[in-house]
């Protein structure tokens, strides 16, 4: 196997040079850089990326931690924050905690032990205190979608308790009075603020919130369907349903087609997140911006300005929603 110091005996070049080819460095002229990318390839001697970020200590890795690995929800978030760190030559360790504790700090130690410079993280299980210890380690760490107070600094996430209130307040506003109200699963913070932002607008406009008409899914598709065959069957009058994702709220939808309910005629319907699909849907739905690509961006930023010292990037760590009314909601007469 052909080492460094065949590679500089082939090209006539010193050990020092070699290394700043590897490097890229662009204190070596273009010829002499040319001999020594000949070298290489005639050798087929490859760097030993483990070795140089020893003796670097740098990677140029950023690992990243999401809950999954499907839908049309974590894709985007992914997509910005490789674009983002490519275009600054790093690269990312993509890991998937999916929501259970045990695998989350699986996945956690797994990034930290590959050496990455910097970790992503987009946790739901595991706790704040231990995440507030991850944090006194030496690996830099920033977080997706989750607020720590006493790590405020490192947190990239949306006000989702807003974005819930901002849902039902369209709602109430449209003359509804008995509103049914289909729930992310409940061990997820961003599922329970968002919740609590619905009890806040009924609360505000003296509507009583009505525990009967509501379900708690799994923000999946077919738990949309489910909650909503769960409420028609209760034979309780309601005339609107917010979903607490987008995801949800096209399975209920679909369920209520399928029973011969018209939307928004029969009941209208509020989405969050913003996921293109229910756009281009017959209704169009109504729903609550959830910028996870900017999140992810925000993130990757973050990492290029406290680990890379990029100094010319901005970062914001808090987002806020924004409604947006299209089809699948009227008001009452």
């Amino acid at each position: 196997m052909a080492t460094i110091y065949d590679v500089s005996v082939l090209a006539g070049v010193s050990l020092a040079t070699v290394s700043r080819v590897m490097n890229k460095n662009t204190n070596v002229s273009e010829k002499t850089r040319q001999k020594v990318l000949d070298a290489m390839a005639q050798l087929d001697y490859r760097p030993n990326a483990i070795a140089q970020s020893l003796a670097s200590n740098c990677s140029n890795s950023v690992g990243v931690l999401v809950s999954q690995l499907d839908g049309p929800f974590y894709g985007p978030m992914m997509t910005e924050i490789e674009a983002s760190l490519r275009a600054a030559g790093k690269h990312v360790i993509i890991a998937a905690g999916h929501s259970n504790e045990a695998q989350e700090k699986e996945a956690v130690e797994f990034l930290l032990d590959r050496g990455c410079d910097a970790l992503i993280l987009d946790v739901e299980a595991v706790s704040d205190d231990y995440l507030i210890a991850l944090c006194r380690q030496h690996t830099p760490i920033v977080f997706i979608n989750r607020y720590i107070a006493e790590i405020r600094e490192r947190c990239v996430y949306l006000d989702n308790e807003l974005g819930g209130y901002l849902a039902t307040r369209h709602l109430l506003s449209l003359g509804h009075r008995h509103i049914a109200y289909i729930s992310g699963p409940l061990f997820k913070l961003d599922a329970r603020q968002r919740l609590s932002g619905h009890k806040k607008a009924l609360a505000e406009s003296a509507v009583a919130y009505e525990s009967e008409l509501f379900y708690e899914g799994t923000f999946k598709e077919s738990s949309g369907s489910d909650g909503m065959r769960h409420l028609l069957s209760l034979q309780r009058p309601f005339t609107a349903v917010v979903c607490a994702n987008d995801q949800m709220a096209s399975g209920a939808i679909a369920t209520c087609l399928e029973q011969g309910l018209r939307v928004p005629e029969d009941l209208s319907f509020m989405g969050y997140d913003n996921i293109p699909f229910p756009q281009y849907i017959s209704p169009k739905l109504n729903t609550i911006s959830n910028p996870i690509h900017e999140m992810g961006k925000m993130a990757a930023l973050w990492v290029l300005k406290h680990v890379y010292n990029k100094a010319d990037v901005e970062v914001t760590n808090r987002f806020t929603p924004s409604l947006f009314i299209r089809d699948s909601a009227r008001r009452l007469p």
